[in-house]
């Protein structure tokens, strides 16, 4: 595999204002409209030439949100900002920011939709 393995994520929500009030308002970015799909996609910031991955906020129809089994990462520059904003856009802290020895630090939250997700950071 010449690339690496992950390239666009999707996290399923049911409320598509609360859910780009709080994923904008937690990292800080402006999510933008994916016309033509099968559902409502907001999609997060990105940029083809940098490495990494992109992916959307999705609502459709019959798909539920919530402890589906898969965790996102944000990379942030210290997640702790992060993790702090978490409370007051909705969200509920699981595990504040901790070390992950040499590959640094990360911290569990859930979006109002109940999905988890992870904040990294080296520092």
């Amino acid at each position: 595999m010449p690339q690496n393995p992950v390239c666009w994520f999707e996290i399923y929500v049911q409320d598509m204002p609360r859910a780009r009030a709080f994923y904008e308002g937690v990292l800080q970015v402006k999510l933008e409209p994916l016309p033509g799909g099968l559902a409502d996609y907001y999609t997060f910031p990105s940029d083809m030439a940098q490495p990494g991955t992109s992916g959307a906020i999705c609502r459709m129809e019959g798909v539920p949100s919530g402890g589906n089994g898969t965790l996102v990462y944000f990379s942030c520059r210290d997640a702790a900002v992060e993790a702090g904003r978490v409370e007051a856009f909705g969200g509920k802290i699981f595990k504040p920011k901790f070390s992950i020895g040499e590959f640094g630090f990360i911290a569990l939250a859930q979006d109002p939709d109940g999905n988890m997700f992870g904040l990294h950071s080296l520092a």
